[in-house]
């Protein structure tokens, strides 16, 4: 038995993995079941999986019964199957989301452990745990915290064969899962970037030299198989159904949503330096005042250890990956979090304590603390400011200000009774309670803040059970949320082209309703004589009956209706 078989048979690797295990677990489970899918993706991603159930198409996802090209169908799929497995939409679409985040949090660990020592992966662990980002969207239900998972199993499998193996089965593994990655999101490559540094070690001193052969080059026909299984049905049924809208699915989603967006995106244009200065520097706190504190012995630990060095590089490539394309979304980067995460808490194992950063953390605790604080103190006494700012949401500053001021005097708390520990920890503790409390009475808080639950209720009850409703620019979750028939005449259509369409459509048939902004520039229909069904979403919503549509309409170019029967139903389960 090798040395490090008999090391991971040890009763601390298996008390540490089974304690981290546990409580990762209860926090990424804090809150399942007591929120509906909040804005801005979620109700699109749930609302194709439900669809998927409910129509048994898997393969071409829709919204609205309009195929959705933006995005591949893996995400989906494992909302869709949570929802069949559970039966209940509201409790399945945040678990595939929170099980990944536990895998990944687990294979931090496990590397840690391996490469190092079981301190280590526990540190590293903990660290990611710690890191704003990865919480906010490991308990979302956004595709990207999925995407973060696949890869970070690709840079799993090649470290196992590259730093502890060499094992081929590893690294066959971590292909596979890239092209898992890339049918989920697209950049699911990301591990590749893993090879150049790795190549370079090998060039400059020989290091992994034996693990470079020639059943290397078959990990790239492991990753197109594993592409094929979705890519090779869907293009076949395109092609031989010769539909125009089968077709454009396949033109957007294989061409438009990946080269063409990469080189020249048409939304979320940011510079080059996005990520450097406006997400790294909070979003993936506290690892930039770490580097910054430590950055001594973080220089001397990537010269003495290659691994360290290799782990940094490929993430600063990943995030050079992304700053070189125009299009820019701070979660982008969200997969180089897990190795940023390991190789810092690698790096800093045998370092003392930094005496400013502990002061600079602690008073950084303190003071947000004081400001929460004042928050709830200006929210209780109806300020101003926060009346304004908090109109398009709530007019009830009072339950607000009770919550923010549980938070404050919790946080506060916390802070006088662990006072004599570490500033990490500290922030830790901090986390856990955030996060306990704001996925319990938080979720209820917002609840009706985030869904447009009050409009369709109330649009539901002026139409009866026997009004149709049609949509003009809209959002996912006015679908999503409705109880009563829903019509829209394409989400991707220019306004135009939706209200005339919208015209026609209404003209055909009784009891006929449309639900539009009050913004709205709309010619063929008269808003003056719309029904106020209240706000959601930072905008009113008005109810358009038949006496509001003008006597005549220029026909649209081309005639798009979509229907959904009653696809709030969900709500009732």
């Amino acid at each position: 038995m090798s040395l490090l078989t008999s090391y991971f048979d040890s009763n601390d690797y298996r008390r540490t993995f089974w304690a981290l295990f546990i409580f990762t677990l209860l926090i990424m489970l804090l809150g399942l079941g007591l929120r509906s899918p909040w804005p801005a993706d979620e109700p699109r991603f749930v609302e194709v999986a439900r669809e998927m159930v409910s129509s048994g198409q898997w393969l071409f996802p829709s919204r609205g019964g309009e195929l959705y090209p933006d995005k591949p169908p893996v995400f989906m799929w494992s909302i869709a199957l949570c929802y069949i497995v559970i039966g209940n939409l509201k409790l399945a679409f945040l678990i595939p989301n929170a099980l990944c985040g536990l895998l990944t949090t687990m294979l931090v660990f496990d590397l840690g452990a391996r490469l190092w020592n079981v301190r280590t992966g526990r540190n590293a662990a903990l660290l990611l745990l710690l890191v704003p980002q990865f919480l906010i969207q490991a308990k979302n239900a956004q595709i990207d915290a999925m995407v973060m998972c696949w890869i970070t199993v690709g840079c799993y499998g090649l470290i196992r064969h590259f730093f502890v193996g060499p094992s081929w089965r590893w690294y066959f593994v971590s292909w596979a899962f890239m092209g898992l990655g890339i049918i989920t999101k697209g950049v699911g490559f990301l591990p590749l970037l893993m090879l150049l540094p790795i190549a370079l070690y090998t060039w400059r001193s020989g290091l992994y030299r034996e693990r470079w052969q020639w059943r290397a080059a078959l990990g790239p026909l492991v990753m197109l198989a594993v592409i094929g299984c979705w890519l090779v049905p869907m293009v076949v049924t395109v092609l031989s159904s010769g539909d125009a809208q089968h077709l454009a699915y396949m033109n957007n989603i294989l061409f438009k949503q990946t080269g063409q967006r990469y080189v020249a995106a048409w939304h979320h244009i940011k510079p080059w330096y996005y990520f450097i200065v406006s997400v790294i520097p909070w979003m993936w706190l506290p690892l930039p005042l770490l580097v910054i504190a430590y950055w001594r012995r973080l220089v001397t630990a990537i010269k003495a250890d290659p691994r360290i060095a290799i782990l940094l590089l490929w993430v600063a490539l990943v995030v050079l990956f992304f700053s070189i394309s125009p299009g820019k979304r701070n979660v982008y980067i969200l997969p180089a979090l897990p190795m940023a995460c390991l190789a810092i808490t690698a790096a800093l194992q045998q370092a003392t304590v930094c005496r400013w950063f502990e002061r600079l953390v602690k008073g950084l605790l303190w003071l947000l603390g004081g400001i929460t604080l004042a928050l709830a103190v200006a929210a209780l006494r109806d300020h101003p400011v926060l009346v304004r700012k908090l109109a398009d949401y709530t007019d009830d500053l009072a339950h607000v200000g009770y919550f923010i001021l549980t938070v404050a005097i919790g946080w506060l708390a916390l802070l006088v009774l662990a006072r004599k520990q570490l500033a990490l920890l500290q922030m830790g503790i901090i986390t856990l309670f955030v996060w306990a409390i704001s996925s319990s009475w938080g979720y209820s808080l917002l609840e009706h803040m985030r869904t447009p639950k009050d409009v369709t209720e109330r649009v539901a009850a002026t139409i009866g059970e026997q009004g149709q409703l049609g949509l003009i620019d809209f959002k996912e979750q006015f679908i999503l949320f409705s109880t009563v028939d829903i019509t829209h005449f394409s989400y991707l259509a220019p306004l135009a082209e939706q209200e005339r369409n919208a015209w026609y459509w209404q003209q055909q048939g009784e009891q006929r309703y449309l639900l539009v902004p009050a913004d709205a520039q709309l010619s063929c229909f008269d808003l003056s004589k719309g029904q106020d069904m209240g706000e959601a979403h930072r905008e009113h919503w008005f109810l358009l009956a038949a006496d509001a549509r003008r006597a005549d309409c220029p026909k649209p170019d081309v005639t798009e209706v979509f229907f959904t029967p009653k696809p709030g139903t969900w709500m009732t389960e």
